[in-house]
């Protein structure tokens, strides 16, 4: 065989060997998690990603929403501290604080639990990404006796998506059943997870209607703990506003502050927890220019 040909041949190899390995689907991770307050779940790409520091509010910013912090609260210690606990799904408008509250009752849980025990991971988990599930579980389950919350943030499903029931699985723990150090938290728009077409489309289709829309609407019922968020009224509203301005002490008199919220709560056409938010850090950046001008 003449040296051309080999030279050929050993080409076509290497390019067969890049094709396949490009096919491959990428190695599990494997050994311990680094240790770090926070992960987000990248199951096409290394596995899990490390944050170091989770951005979150205190929980003492988090007004009106009271019974909903505290049934979250006890919740979470229960499963910190490794009592039986509840799956929780959070639902209701924009907006209102449910992110928000499931990042801040993490970190003052593992406040509390400071010196005292291993911190609990928060893992953020896409919703695209909801049918890799078991392999994230199979990952984290050797880590016990570590406790982790998967987190799905502003989960929904429409016409066509199936992912739903690998979830299902998941919340129902399968025939393995769900670790003990795992618990599944989930905020969403939809209080069944489903939109309104998705449900009617299974009721005119299905040859026994009911059987299947109870198929969907069951979802939700796997999670033991449910925590309803709502729009607030003009006076939660400046509550709020208040309350931040306080916590941040901002200074402002509280009748110009008033009026400016609700001036502004007008202009973006909604109040919530998230507009009062975004109203102080307008006002807190106002104040740093104001200060770097006056320097």
């Amino acid at each position: 065989m003449s040296d051309g040909r080999l030279n050929l041949d050993a080409g076509l190899m290497v390019r067969l060997v890049e094709a396949l390995e490009r096919l491959a689907p990428a190695a599990s991770p494997s050994g311990p998690i680094e240790m770090a307050e926070g992960y987000l779940w990248a199951p096409h790409d290394g596995g899990l990603v490390p944050v170091r520091d989770i951005a979150h509010v205190d929980l003492r910013l988090l007004q009106r929403i009271e019974s909903q912090r505290e049934a979250l609260l006890e919740n979470t210690r229960n499963f910190a501290q490794g009592r039986p606990a509840n799956n929780a799904l959070l639902w209701g408008a924009r907006g209102t604080g449910k992110s928000s509250l499931v990042k801040a009752v993490h970190a003052y849980v593992n406040a509390e639990m400071e010196n005292t025990g291993l911190p609990l991971g928060l893992i953020e988990v896409q919703r695209e990404d909801i049918s890799t599930l078991p392999k994230l579980l199979a990952l984290i389950q050797p880590e016990a006796p570590r406790r982790f919350i998967l987190f799905c943030d502003d989960l929904s499903f429409d016409s066509g998506e199936t992912e739903y029931k690998s979830l299902k699985s998941v919340l129902d723990g399968g025939i393995a059943g769900r670790p003990d150090n795992v618990i599944i938290y989930a905020t969403s728009n939809r209080r069944h997870l489903l939109s309104r077409d998705m449900i009617e489309n299974e009721r005119s289709t299905a040859i026994n209607p009911g059987e299947a829309v109870e198929e969907k609407v069951s979802l939700s019922d796997r999670f033991g703990l449910w925590l309803g968020f709502h729009n607030t009224d003009q006076e939660g509203y400046v509550e709020m506003v208040l309350a931040y301005a306080d916590y941040f002490k901002l200074a402002i008199p509280d009748d110009e502050l008033k009026r400016r919220a609700l001036e502004w709560s007008m202009q973006r056409g909604a109040r919530s927890g998230r507009t009062a938010w975004q109203f102080i850090q307008t006002c807190l950046g106002a104040a740093s220019d104001i200060e770097r001008q006056g320097s």
